[in-house]
């Protein structure tokens, strides 16, 4: 598997498993959501976490980081409503 070098599942551990049938399967081992301190941004109507991963870490593909300040597995939701408020990380 190739990941993207900024991506959150870069680093991570594979293990090698069989699926039904006997085919290979590679996949990545659990990921443990680390604690990371952000500060408060309240969403706006059309916030999107790539444009404010950009805004506050200098590369959109960083997104996730986002996720994990929020401790969200599926980031898409984090921008879903104004008004709610969501930690930017800071790194």
């Amino acid at each position: 598997m190739a990941f993207l070098p900024s991506s959150r599942y870069a680093k991570l551990d594979t293990v090698e498993t069989t699926a039904a049938g006997g085919r290979k399967v590679t996949a990545i081992k659990l990921r443990r959501l680390p604690q990371v301190d952000g500060t408060p941004h309240t969403v706006a109507e059309r916030d999107r976490l790539d444009i404010l991963a950009f805004e506050q870490l200098g590369d959109a593909t960083r997104f996730w980081s986002i996720a994990d300040a929020n401790q969200e597995l599926e980031a898409e939701k984090l921008a879903d409503t104004a008004g709610e408020t969501l930690n930017l990380p800071t790194a």
